[in-house]
């Protein structure tokens, strides 16, 4: 029988571990756009729906305004986001992409690509372990 408490055998770990190991392999890539990884997710969400109130983001990115708030100060002082107050409800923050935010998309493009290659994860097996962790996450309560 296994040993329930022995970190190796731990789902959540291997889950922690491979996740922090990807965002350190990303870094070297989003170096050059001056970017961090969680910044990175912000904008793959403004490359598919801009403009966007920082609710919505917080739903597509699963994080708290908390979190979101300062990432998207830093977006904007970079240049790469416009943060405006909704003309009909003060209270609503819209977030949208600067033209400056629009041309990183292209500078971006080959990020997917280049990981791939340095990971060495053949594409059937990211496609599952993908739809594991969004059942995990679905069966967990994150989404």
């Amino acid at each position: 029988m296994l040993d329930q408490l022995k970190l190796e055998n731990q789902v959540c770990f291997s889950l922690y571990s491979a996740s922090n190991a990807v965002i350190r392999a990303y870094r070297p890539l989003l170096e050059p756009l001056g970017i961090t990884y969680l910044q990175y997710m912000a904008m793959m969400v403004l490359w598919q729906r801009s403009p966007l109130t920082v609710k919505q983001m917080g739903e597509h990115l699963n994080l708290d305004s908390g979190t979101l708030t300062p990432l998207l100060k830093r977006l904007q002082e970079k240049g790469l986001v416009l943060r405006r107050r909704d003309e009909k409800d003060e209270r609503v923050r819209q977030i949208s992409l600067t033209d400056e935010g629009q041309a990183l998309h292209d500078r971006a493009r080959r990020i997917p690509e280049q990981l791939a290659c340095q990971l060495d994860f053949c594409r059937d097996d990211a496609v599952l372990l993908k739809q594991l962790c969004d059942q995990l996450l679905a069966t967990a309560g994150g989404k």
